[in-house]
């Protein structure tokens, strides 16, 4: 008996010590814009060990909790102070979170307290949708590794809704795949012909992997990978990834006129720049992703590079990169490297292309080693 009552005085006695020690630690600060590091280290650690209960019932205490969220905004240790102690009203910092780290743990967990939230579908929903590429891609791609029910009810309509960015379906087909329903849900999508073109690459490598033998077998029907030279099946993206190739067979293979790479890409001054100069690509993408712009290059279209088609009253058409857009007058690159200029007077229809201006299939023109090859060359590209 008195060994509990002594334990009991002593967790009061702990309870005591944290919090004099916040009230301690904040009490120089509150007239500040900011903490300290040193303060807001010290801070984690005191609320780490406070209880919620203590915390809610002290106004001092939550005030110094209002001022450590604000301190830790957009750091993924923002996540479990706003879990731990029930905290309402940070749904957007707790997206700045998801946004910034999608593949990460505490990026998931963000984005799910928004999700669970009364208008957290809403908020999810309006950011996808929205003009900000980069934050939509973060939120796909985290709702893409949350395995909660809400987000495949979000993820699903993206992937055969129209204008939907190429980073954003891909994220969302992965997501979709990650579930048997999912699997079957694209694969019935493909049958019927309403899978977008931008979305069946990534389904076919995705569904090439599934743990569901049947599901698995009905894609290399449906959705088979792509082939390569001589119509022989590539692997997953995920083996190639894994391959070892030769530098300099690849850069032969770029510069190959069969292969058309230099056609529309410059490397260190040599090529046409239609597409984005790749002298440093190699810091810019990984494997994976170098294979996924070579066998679906309208996956992932870089800003500025979009493809647009423009028709004139007289029906003359053009077809490429818009590189000024004047007053009175329109240029645009096409894939020969040659600028066309156009007076908008004389233009009937300007519509930006959902497609690549690097045409599909070139991996057709390569056996699987050039390819290896290539990429390999691609991945030694980086800044000197």
């Amino acid at each position: 008996m008195k060994t509990n009552v002594a334990n009991g005085f002593g967790v009061q006695l702990m309870m005591r010590f944290l919090l004099c020690l916040t009230l301690f630690a904040v009490a120089p600060a509150w007239s500040a814009d900011k903490l300290t590091p040193e303060r807001v280290d010290t801070l984690m650690a005191v609320f780490g060990r406070l209880d919620p209960a203590v915390v809610n019932a002290n106004d001092k205490l939550k005030a110094a909790l209002g001022q450590l969220l604000d301190a830790t905004r957009g750091e993924t240790r923002f996540v479990g102070l706003v879990k731990k102690f029930s905290v309402k009203g940070r749904e957007a910092d707790l997206l700045t979170v998801a946004m910034k780290h999608p593949n990460d743990a505490a990026g998931v967990e963000a984005l799910q307290l928004v999700l669970v939230g009364k208008e957290g579908g809403a908020i999810l929903k309006k950011v996808l949708l929205g003009t900000d590429a980069k934050a939509a891609e973060g939120v796909a791609v985290a709702l893409s590794n949350s395995t909660h029910a809400k987000a495949r009810e979000l993820l699903q309509p993206l992937v055969i809704a129209p204008k939907v960015a190429g980073p954003v379906r891909k994220a969302a087909v992965r997501g979709l795949a990650r579930t048997e329903a999912g699997a079957k849900q694209i694969l019935a999508w493909a049958k019927a012909g309403e899978l977008p073109a931008n979305a069946r690459f990534t389904a076919s490598t995705e569904l090439s992997t599934a743990r569901w033998p049947a599901v698995k077998a009905e894609a290399a029907k449906v959705l088979p990978l792509p082939f390569g030279l001589n119509a022989k099946p590539l692997p997953p993206v995920s083996v190639l990834a894994k391959r070892r190739g030769d530098v300099k067979r690849g850069e032969e293979v770029f510069f190959r006129a069969a292969v058309l790479c230099a056609r529309c890409h410059q490397v260190n001054g040599k090529g046409i720049e239609v597409g984005p100069a790749l002298s440093e690509i190699g810091d810019k993408l990984p494997r994976s992703e170098l294979y996924e712009s070579i066998l679906d290059p309208s996956l992932g279209i870089s800003f500025g590079y979009e493809a647009w088609t423009v028709v004139l009253k007289n029906g003359q058409e053009a077809f490429g990169v818009i590189v000024s857009d004047a007053a009175e007058e329109l240029s645009i690159k096409q894939i020969t490297g040659v600028v066309a200029r156009f007076k908008k007077s004389e233009i009937r229809l300007r519509q930006q292309s959902s497609l690549s201006i690097m045409p599909a299939g070139l991996q057709a023109a390569m056996s699987e080693q050039d390819l290896v090859d290539l990429v390999e060359y691609l991945a030694s590209l980086k800044k000197k």
